[in-house]
């Protein structure tokens, strides 16, 4: 049983990193479009979609593993 619960929460972490991955990818992507879009000097969308995505994640997590009083 115990190595059932092993490989359940293995999983689970490879699906997020998996998701994170994704997830800056895309940010990017968009932060791409967005700076091609509205013809920015520096690339700003570049910077701050991956760092909002980043920032979102952060606190999705310590909310998910706060302790609950």
């Amino acid at each position: 049983m115990k190595q059932k619960e092993d490989n359940r929460l293995l999983w689970k972490f490879a699906s997020l990193g998996s998701q994170i991955l994704i997830g800056i990818g895309l940010s990017m992507y968009v932060g791409s479009k967005t700076d091609q879009w509205l013809h920015f000097g520096s690339p700003v969308g570049i910077w701050v979609f991956p760092l909002l995505f980043i920032l979102a994640v952060i606190i999705k997590t310590i909310k998910e593993t706060s302790t609950k009083k």
